[in-house]
């Protein structure tokens, strides 16, 4: 969706570089030695303008050889030329920034590592609790996080006085950690209860920890419920009898979602002119573009999954959307979203666009 978001803004800044362009090419030439007829050239400009704004929703390149043709059919070929890039960017971000959650998780994972790292440093206190911490030493073992560690380069080594900060001003100061650390005995679930805490409240909670993730990774408000989910799960997996721990993946089967993400959002980007009009009938005679841009692309991306992927229930699909603009939209969104998907989607039934099939999917329902 925020590529999506960002690729419609990227549109409307590449027609206004084509106008801009035209615009230019309409200019007074300043190193001529003829007399410039401004009258004329503002008359032209004002004209290929026009040309290229009736010309622009078919991207029609208009017929003839003189200066108004010749400039309005440049503008359209810097207009789809950076269509074409922008697009080719955004598409491939899809994947970069997921895989970037993955990342995030190595990373802090390894920064729980660190913080014992720091602790076993630390010659001001006595912290045998946290250093034997079963759940924080079998990560300290695991290899498969030694072995992403390296292929990622998400290690703190680089970065450890920062980490003994924290670990000062934040872990030593925290209640929760001084009540840990004073027990003369634990119980596993004491351990295991401080270990959620380390990453809930401390490396994910409301602390400069956070912060930090905050300033380094572009997304990480959406990415880092993504990261908590992953580690809670990844805590739960803690054997008391080998004492190992199991890394979690993204995603089960990563090339089926790529595949899905790809798909869905080239469908919206590109969403056929007849869907347009669709989304256009059914919004009280508003035009497409006067519709709030996060709404426009909560409509397009539900349509694209709607007509792009069979076996998705049409339920699944408008309750998933009415969730993200509830997320990312205005209080009154909820609402308009799930009115014109319903009715859209029941256009689309008619017209015998939408065939829904698959193990559960009966008459599109």
């Amino acid at each position: 969706m925020q590529n999506l978001f960002a690729f419609h803004q990227a549109k409307e800044a590449n027609y206004q570089l084509s106008l801009d362009q035209i615009a230019s090419d309409f200019e007074p030439n300043l190193n001529s030695m003829e007399v410039q007829d401004k009258p004329a050239l503002k008359k032209q400009r004002t004209e290929a303008t026009k040309l290229f704004e009736k010309n622009f929703a078919q991207t029609q390149k208009v017929e003839g050889e003189e200066k108004i043709h010749t400039s309005v059919n440049q503008a359209f070929t810097l207009y789809q030329q950076r269509e074409k890039k922008d697009f080719d960017y955004f598409r491939k971000n899809l994947v970069t920034d997921s895989e970037k959650i993955f990342h995030s998780y190595i990373s802090i994972l390894n920064l729980a590592i660190a913080f014992v790292e720091a602790a076993k440093a630390d010659k001001k206190g006595i912290h045998t609790n946290l250093l034997n911490n079963p759940w924080l030493l079998a990560l300290s073992a695991n290899e498969t996080l030694r072995k992403e560690s390296l292929r990622l380069n998400k290690d703190w080594s680089n970065n450890f006085d920062q980490v003994r900060l924290w670990f000062r001003d934040i872990i030593k100061e925290d209640e929760e950690y001084l009540r840990y650390t004073d027990k003369k005995t634990l119980s596993a679930e004491e351990d295991k209860k401080f270990a959620n805490h380390l990453f809930k409240r401390i490396i994910l909670g409301k602390t400069a920890v956070n912060d930090f993730f905050e300033e380094e990774v572009l997304r990480w408000a959406e990415d880092k419920e993504i990261v908590k989910g992953m580690m809670e799960k990844t805590l739960k997996t803690f054997d008391g009898q080998t004492k190992s721990i199991r890394l979690q993946e993204l995603s089960l089967n990563w090339e089926d979602d790529v595949d899905f993400i790809s798909r869905l959002f080239e469908t919206a980007a590109h969403l056929e002119p007849a869907h347009q009009e669709l989304i256009a009938n059914n919004t009280r005679n508003w035009e497409v573009e006067r519709l709030a841009l996060t709404d426009r692309v909560i409509v397009e991306l539900a349509i694209a999954e709607l007509i792009t992927f069979p076996n998705i229930p049409v339920k699944v699909t408008i309750n998933e959307y009415i969730e993200l603009s509830k997320e990312y939209s205005t209080p009154k969104s909820r609402q308009f979203i799930n009115g014109i998907l319903d009715v859209i989607s029941k256009e689309l039934t008619a017209k015998g666009i939408l065939k829904k099939s698959g193990r559960g999917l009966i008459d599109n329902k």
